[in-house]
């Protein structure tokens, strides 16, 4: 039977496609996400499905679509940062196993780079922020529902595979969560497509849409009921980034609260109040954050990126995809328990080898070296600073352009969200996070080319006005 939804959910949006092609991107990016051929069960895993559609939607786009050819500079340094991946591949120190990631990253930096190319009207724009959210919701709902019937746990929480890859493994989808907390903030107040309060208080009784789905408040309850399950994520997967990405997130919040000390207020009071209702197993886990010393997986951590360091110091260019594999550390580890009892703590050293990078910026050092190091950090920091641009452009702006600050803020904000939960998660390439800021990349080139059309008219009209 699940088989059978998940084809048959493709195939209408296929069929829709027929008619609009601009729907085979959002299904890619559903794909993408989601992976349906990983959930089912003879189906859609026989056949390389997300091949099929990426190659629809680029095909659609090659002969039935308008086109807007304008290159932006973050996609040149994607362009840049796949070519580069692709050298460094082919001279990687773990050949065999840097041509299999290889295989997936240069699929997630080409669609980003093709992606922007389409979102030429707010309808494309929004449509990929629903899917992208809806998407990773699919995920997310069902870590919520499991995290409320007692299936929480670290590692232990399944969310429909049982695969630790992609949105899938704990740390990256519960930094992804709490990342995308403000776009649907934003989907909720400023939508269109399902139209919250304010968008049918902007539109007038009148012309708002009728419906079920276009039923403002029943699209507030969702979100909310979304909200919540999202910061559910790091308590059913027990992953202590997402702790760190909540207080992220309510720091990023409050930049916009119109009453800060009450904000303040109610975000302590609720976090105190949470506190009770935790699991055990959670509060200890988020208690080894102030004790790492005594924490065998931080101190781990920790190691890797000393030697991660110390092997760029010596190989500048990077080892190519995987290089960690090759690495040999040594952890001391001080005894926490038995400190407290006799007010003595004994050292253990412990050995370990091909330990992950568990970091997106020791990833990209490690395996690119500083020059791939140096792409990651511009393409993110130029996103940073342009969203800041957009979000003070419009800021006071209202009528009919009164989502675009909103927007550019909730972008902002996933990003930045994403950056802090990046340096303790190797989630340097997670094609989700690209597809987001291929379409980030989107929204910036369409509000340049609107802007441009607004003053080429001014210059048009004003001689005739005159």
């Amino acid at each position: 039977m699940r088989d059978l939804a998940l084809a048959g959910f493709m195939f209408a949006i296929m069929l829709f496609a027929l008619k609009k092609p601009f729907l085979f991107i959002p299904l890619y990016m559903y794909v993408d996400t989601v992976s349906p051929q990983r959930i089912t069960y003879f189906t859609l895993n026989r056949v390389p499905i997300s091949m099929i559609v990426a190659a629809l939607a680029i095909g659609a786009w090659l002969a039935a679509d308008r086109k807007e050819w304008r290159f932006g500079p973050r996609q040149g340094l994607i362009l840049t940062l796949l070519v580069y991946v692709t050298w460094t591949t082919a001279h990687a120190d773990m050949p065999v196993e840097a041509w299999v990631k290889w295989e997936w990253v240069w699929k997630a930096l080409l669609f980003a780079i093709f992606l922007p190319f389409t979102l030429r009207t707010r309808l494309r724009l929004e449509t990929s922020f629903l899917f992208l959210a809806l998407s990773a919701a699919t995920i997310v709902i069902v870590g919520g529902i499991k995290t409320l019937a007692g299936g929480a746990g670290y590692g232990v929480l399944n969310l429909m595979v049982d695969n630790n890859s992609g949105l899938y493994e704990s740390s990256t989808i519960s930094t992804v969560a709490i990342a995308l907390i403000p776009l649907i903030l934003w989907l909720m107040n400023y939508g269109t497509i399902f139209p919250g309060l304010r968008t049918v208080a902007a539109a007038g009784a009148a012309t708002a849409k009728r419906g079920l789905l276009n039923n403002p408040l029943l699209v507030k309850a969702f979100c909310g009921a979304l909200i919540f399950a999202c910061l559910l994520m790091p308590i059913g997967t027990e992953a202590r980034t997402g702790l760190i990405c909540i207080g992220v997130l309510g720091i990023l919040l409050l930049r916009d609260a119109k009453r800060r000390l009450l904000y303040i207020g109610m975000a302590i009071a609720l976090g105190a109040a949470a506190i009770p209702f935790l699991p055990s197993s959670f509060t200890n886990r988020m208690e080894t954050i102030q004790g790492f010393k005594g924490d065998e997986s931080a101190g781990t951590r920790l190691a890797v990126w000393a030697w991660t360091w110390n092997y760029v110091l010596d190989h500048p260019g990077g080892g190519g995809f995987e290089a960690y594999r090759q690495n040999r550390i040594q952890v001391n580890m001080v005894n926490q328990g038995q400190a407290a009892e006799t007010g003595v703590a004994t050292v253990q050293s412990v050995a370990d080898e091909g330990r992950a990078y568990h970091s997106a910026y020791f990833e990209m050092l490690g395996e690119q070296g500083f020059f791939g190091l140096l792409l990651f950090l511009l393409i993110h920091g130029i996103g940073v600073v342009r969203m800041e641009v957009i979000r003070r452009r419009y800021k006071r702006v209202g009528g009919e352009d009164a989502w675009i600050a909103p927007l550019a803020t909730a972008l902002q904000n996933f990003q930045l969200i994403y950056l802090v939960g990046a340096i303790f998660v190797g989630i340097a390439y997670q094609p989700f996070v690209y597809l987001l800021i291929a379409t980030q990349i989107g929204f910036d080139t369409w509000l340049g080319r609107r802007e441009r059309a607004r003053n080429a008219t001014k210059w048009v009209t004003a001689p005739a006005a005159t």
